[in-house]
This record gives C-alpha cells, structure tokens and sequence, in this order.
C-alpha cells in the first residue's frame, strides 16, 4: 500500500510540476527562436497567439514580418497548441508575463534577482529556468544567476 501511494504521490508531482509540451516546429525555431527564447505555445491562449501573430511589424518594438506562408504555417502552430489551462487562463494579452499564474508564480522573486544583468526582465525565461527549453518550469530546475537554487 505504501508502495501504491508513493508511486501515485511522485506521479502527481511530476504532473504537476509545471511543465508543458516543449517546442516541436522548426519553422518557429529558425523565425522566432533565433532572436529570442523559443516560448512553449501552451504559456499563451490562442487569442493572444493571434494578437502576437497579429502585427509583427511592430513585434515589441521590432519588425519581425514574415512572408505570408510561413506567418501561416508559424500562427497555425502557435494556435493549434495554444493553452487552455492555468497556465494561460485569464490572459488575453501578448504577454506571458502578464498572466495571473504568471504573476503568482513570481511575486516574491526580488526585483534586483530580475534587473540584474545576467536575467535583464522576467521574459527571459532560460535565464533563471535551467530547463525551459523542455518546458520544464518546476522549481526544481530553478538556479537564479548569482543568487542560486530558489527554494
């Protein structure tokens, strides 16, 4: 019995660990992941995939236009994987950052620990996460730059 329940609690765990489905579409490598971190398509709902999608002559500040067949292929991707769960609920922004998950999960993180040069903004993910590139965003894989393991 306790065998039962360890192994159910550890499945959970792993459940729950705040992972999602890594990035699999190496058109959206080479366009988007090339100028910045790759970002798992479940962080963001499919609305705000479009409203990113949306104008990517003005893409935070930088023209990131495509040509018509691959801003189709890269939004048919995005919006098939979108995420429906905690993760992006309540978030219709292009943000990540902004969503309320996102802002429970960060809230006590010190503003110099996000400042400093080595993370520069919370959208830096791979920064602090040493397995974002996996989806895996579990505290675990946590090692904030001069600071260390958050606990």
């Amino acid at each position: 019995m306790k065998k039962i329940f360890l192994m159910t609690a550890l499945g959970l765990t792993v459940a729950f660990a705040g992972s999602v489905a890594p990035v699999n579409n190496a058109l959206y490598q080479k366009e988007c992941a090339s100028c910045h971190f790759g970002y798992q398509p479940a962080l963001l709902s499919k609305t705000s995939w479009e409203k990113v999608m949306g104008n990517l002559s003005d893409h935070f500040g930088t023209d990131a236009s495509l040509g018509k067949a691959e801003h189709d292929q890269i939004l048919a991707y995005l919006v098939s994987n979108a995420g429906s769960g905690k993760i992006a609920a309540n978030n219709n922004s292009m943000r990540i950052t902004e969503s309320p998950k996102f802002i429970k999960e960060h809230r006590e993180v010190p503003a110099r620990l996000i400042t400093q040069k080595e993370v520069g903004s919370l959208s830096n993910c791979s920064a602090c996460h040493t397995l974002a590139d996996q989806g895996n965003y579990s505290e675990r894989a946590i090692k904030i730059p001069n600071y260390g393991r958050w606990e």
